[in-house]
């Protein structure tokens, strides 16, 4: 699958559970929130980079602002 957001609220539209955070990261549920996903986005460059990727559980231990 491939995606091309100019903004965060084109990630909203495709992907209407995932969570815009205040550092511009990005937080996307997978497989019914078992897991999370945590990428930081430039929207300029059309980059991607994934920061986090672990259980649900795992993530209640991090910060997902600064990882």
């Amino acid at each position: 699958m491939s995606s091309s957001w100019d903004s965060p609220n084109e990630v909203k539209k495709t992907y209407a559970n995932a969570s815009i955070l205040k550092s511009g990261r990005v937080v996307f549920n997978i497989k019914g929130n078992d897991y999370r996903l945590v990428a930081k986005i430039n929207f300029e460059k059309q980059w991607l980079f994934v920061r986090f990727i672990g259980t649900h559980a795992e993530y209640e231990k991090i910060d997902a602002n600064t990882i």
